[in-house]
């Protein structure tokens, strides 16, 4: 594991630890990995932190946990296309990262779809397919405490639940992007240099903005709903902002210089760097 990955609390490093074991093919699609009995032994902890480490690869889509069965390794790639992370987002990504150097801005409300749509890229990185030599990602998501139009019980505004829910998936979703890419440098030795940079922001974005190596620009709008979801045991409904399946619009410098598509990707990265610079502050990501 990176150095950085110590400074998690016991159950994400072992979540961190299994995944990269999965990842690597020690636990194959379909195959069960070690009971948690086992993994109690192993890791020389409690029962509780076990079961809050394979929560994690739950809800990450590593594995799938049956009663009686134990866990089995689900295959990732499959669930990418069942649940329709954006095609046209997969592909610009695995684009951007054909490139020597790579940098990605990211500005959203998590960093879920985008673990979605790295994975096939990942994959390829993993296999010598793709060979960068220096990755750079800077991600902007909104502070854990900010009061959020979204993420809303519909009959209590006042139930804090849904809020709690979304804030264990923005730290979740931040935390595998960022062990992800590190590990292609710290633990797999592939990419020379990596870099993660996470920062927060007091403002809630209601579209995604991906900057890809300053020549690239993906937006896509957030659809706000009304839907029923389970929150701590109890079926409720909430606002929710879908982001999984948005279209993105598409702009870049590939037109020319005076292009219209070139003046928009400049915008966009002096609007990110400005936010940068400024009122964003970095997320420490330990507990």
């Amino acid at each position: 594991m990176s150095s950085e990955s110590t400074f998690f609390p016991p159950y994400r490093r072992i979540a961190l630890e299994l995944r990269g074991e999965i990842e690597a093919g020690r636990y194959r699609v379909g195959q069960l990995i070690p009971t948690q009995q086992a993994l109690v032994r192993r890791f020389q902890t409690s029962r509780a932190t076990v079961q809050r480490a394979l929560d994690v690869l739950r809800q990450d889509g590593y594995i799938n946990s049956q009663q009686g069965r134990g866990s089995v390794v689900l295959d990732r790639n499959e669930m990418l296309r069942s649940q329709g992370a954006p095609p046209d987002l997969t592909s610009h990504v695995a684009r951007a990262f054909r490139a020597d150097r790579v940098t990605l801005d990211v500005f959203s409300l998590t960093t879920e779809t985008l673990n979605w749509a790295l994975t096939p890229t990942l994959n390829l990185i993993r296999d010598g397919e793709l060979c960068p030599q220096h990755i750079a990602v800077r991600v902007l998501v909104p502070s854990p405490d900010l009061e959020l139009p979204v993420h809303r019980r519909v009959d209590d505004a006042q139930d804090t639940r849904p809020l709690k829910r979304f804030q264990r998936l923005l730290r979740s979703s931040v935390v595998a992007l960022k062990s992800s890419l590190e590990s292609l440098s710290s633990d797999l030795g592939l990419v020379p240099e990596v870099s993660v940079e996470v920062r927060t922001v007091a403002i809630a974005p209601m579209q995604k903005l991906y900057v890809l190596n300053g020549t690239d620009v993906l937006t896509g709008f957030y659809r706000v709903v009304q839907r029923s979801v389970l929150v701590e045991g109890e079926r409720m409904d909430i606002f929710d902002a879908l982001g999984a399946k948005v279209s993105f619009f598409h702009h870049s410098t590939a037109d020319g210089d005076a292009s219209q598509g070139a003046q928009y990707v400049r915008q966009c990265l002096v609007f990110y760097d400005s936010l940068w610079s400024t009122v964003a502050t970095p997320w420490e990501l330990s507990e």
